[in-house]
Formats: C-alpha cells, sequence, structure tokens
C-alpha cells in the first residue's frame, strides 16, 4: 500500500527515461511496468495505453525543463549571456547522463520526434508545442540583444530559428557519434550566426 500513492508519478518518469536512453517504440508497457516498479493492471488503471502515458511523460518533463529554462534566460542576465549559459548547462546535463548511462544522450525532444513524427499524430503535435515554446526563449535573448546594441538582429524570429536548428544539430551530432567533443564549437558557432564575439557578450 505503501508505494501505491506515486505509482503514476513513477510511470510518467519510467517512460521518460526509458525513450531517451532507447526509444519509444522499443519500449514496451511491460518495460515500463518493470522499470517503475509497477504491475500493469496499475498502468492500466492511470493511462488507456503508451501514447496516454507519453504524453503525460512529455509535459511533467518540459514543466520542469521550463523552471530551469526560467533561470537561464532571466531578464535580469545579459542577452548573450543567456544562451551561453543555456548551452554550458546543455554540456553538463550530457556529460552528467553520459557518466549515469554510458553513452551520449542528446535531446529527447528531437529524438523522439524523428522517430514518430510520421506514425504518431499527437505525438508529433505536442513535441511541435515544444519546441515552439523553447524557440521563444532564444528569440527574447536575440530580440534583447539586438534592443541594446550588442548585435544587429532586425528578425530575431528567424535568427532564433536559426541558432536553435544549429544548436540542436550538434547536439544530435554528438549523440550519433557518442562524443561530446561535437558541442565544442557551440558557443562560438552561435555568436557567429549572430554576428558576435566574446567581447561583446557583456
Amino acid at each position: 500500500m505503501g508505494r501505491t500513492s506515486d505509482a503514476k508519478q513513477r510511470l510518467i518518469e519510467s517512460v521518460i527515461e526509458l525513450i531517451w536512453t532507447g526509444s519509444y517504440g522499443s519500449t514496451s508497457v511491460d518495460d515500463i511496468c518493470e522499470r517503475a516498479g509497477v504491475k500493469k493492471g496499475s498502468f492500466y488503471h492511470f493511462f488507456e495505453s503508451k501514447t496516454e502515458l507519453a504524453l503525460n511523460g512529455i509535459d511533467y518533463a518540459w514543466a520542469e525543463h521550463k523552471k530551469k529554462l526560467d533561470q537561464l534566460f532571466s531578464p535580469t542576465t545579459v542577452p548573450l549571456e543567456r544562451l551561453k549559459n543555456c548551452f554550458r548547462h546543455w554540456r553538463i546535463e550530457q556529460e552528467d547522463l553520459r557518466a549515469k548511462h554510458g553513452r551520449v544522450l542528446g535531446c529527447p525532444i528531437h529524438s523522439l520526434g524523428a522517430e514518430i513524427s510520421t506514425i504518431d499524430d499527437r505525438l508529433r503535435d505536442k513535441l511541435q508545442h515544444i519546441l515552439s515554446e523553447f524557440i521563444l526563449y532564444y528569440e527574447s535573448a536575440i530580440r534583447d540583444a539586438h534592443n541594446n546594441g550588442t548585435i544587429v538582429a532586425p528578425n530575431a524570429t528567424v535568427l532564433a530559428r536559426i541558432v536553435f536548428a544549429y544548436s540542436e544539430g550538434l547536439l544530435l551530432h554528438a549523440r550519433i557519434w557518442n562524443d561530446l567533443t561535437h558541442m565544442d564549437e557551440l558557443e562560438a558557432g552561435v555568436l557567429l550566426l549572430l554576428g558576435a564575439n566574446a567581447a561583446t557578450c557583456r
């Protein structure tokens, strides 16, 4: 009885970890239940399907991640420093995950999205919404940097998408090659895209 109260939460956390370390397709309900220490009957008490659980898991993980993004992209921080702090946080996070799981995991949203975008409309739409929200953090930092004269970026929306694609591309390469050195040029590359340099970030 003592563990039933947190069974739903354990299922949510387990599905995210299993998808991130493996794949959505290879993760079964049995795998999730075993990882969470929850009986299969309890799974279907909370969720009608693996997709339903995944949607809940994505919402939970994104809400937690947004708390950190809100800190990293605080308006009280110099605009381009917000981006640099975000990239440095990514690197530390990826190093910790590699130490725990034995390989580079990359971005769970892009990894999952690439897998299910043509086969599950509900999951695809959820991930698209999250990515759109994520890019707004970049856009706000770039717009503020333009407004304070640090860079010239009159179209912050387009530039944010370019920077996001570049940064996520490097993170994907780090996962594919299982090598975090692919992230070494992240800060310098973004500054180049923004027409900035290290001296202008403060």
